[in-house]
Parts: structure tokens; C-alpha cells; sequence
């Protein structure tokens, strides 16, 4: 069963190209988190909002990606996360053409 980590955070920028320039390394590094299956970057620049929807292979990963996330959030100067995990439907999501594995 697939879990989906939904977070988002006020952020000054960058946004757009500039965004997807300066954190290339980060979203590489990414792909080396335990149980990823995959991650949409989204952003509202209007907004000044920020974050991404994971998927993760189980609860436990996506947990623990979500602690140590939050962690570095605060590093940047990020104190408030907004953050929920989600159980997966699959069923409905592959009727649906959800990218599940």
C-alpha cells in the first residue's frame, strides 16, 4: 500500500526556473530517500507558498522523510510546515491514471 505526504510552507522564493536552477541538487538528493517513489514540486509565487506531494512505499518512510524534512525546512528559516500523510487508495487512483507502481 502506497502513502502520499502532502506538504506545503510560506516561502519567499525562488519560484519558476529560477527555483528548479537552485535546488537541482536538492530534488537529485531526493531520489535517494528511503522508500520515494516520487515527488511533484508545486509552488504558488503569488502566494509565496511552496512544497511538494511525495509518494512513499510505506507509512514509516514517509514519516520519517516528513521528520527530516521539516528539519531542514527549519534550517532555511522555514518554521511553520504544513503537512499530511494520506493512505492510497490504488484501485480508484488506477482508474483514475494516478502514477502508482
Amino acid at each position: 500500500m502506497a502513502y502520499l505526504l502532502q506538504v506545503d510552507f510560506k516561502m519567499e522564493g525562488p519560484f519558476g526556473r529560477e527555483m528548479a536552477d537552485s535546488f537541482s541538487d536538492l530534488a537529485r538528493s531526493i531520489n535517494e530517500e528511503e522508500g520515494l517513489l516520487w515527488k511533484i514540486w508545486t509552488e504558488n509565487s503569488e502566494a509565496k507558498e511552496a512544497g511538494g506531494i511525495y509518494l512513499f512505499e510505506t507509512k514509516e518512510t514517509a514519516q520519517q522523510y516528513l521528520t527530516m524534512h521539516t528539519a531542514r525546512l527549519k534550517g532555511f528559516g522555514i518554521e511553520h510546515v504544513n503537512a499530511k500523510i494520506f493512505q492510497v487508495n490504488e484501485a480508484l487512483t488506477k482508474l483514475n491514471q494516478g502514477p502508482i507502481r
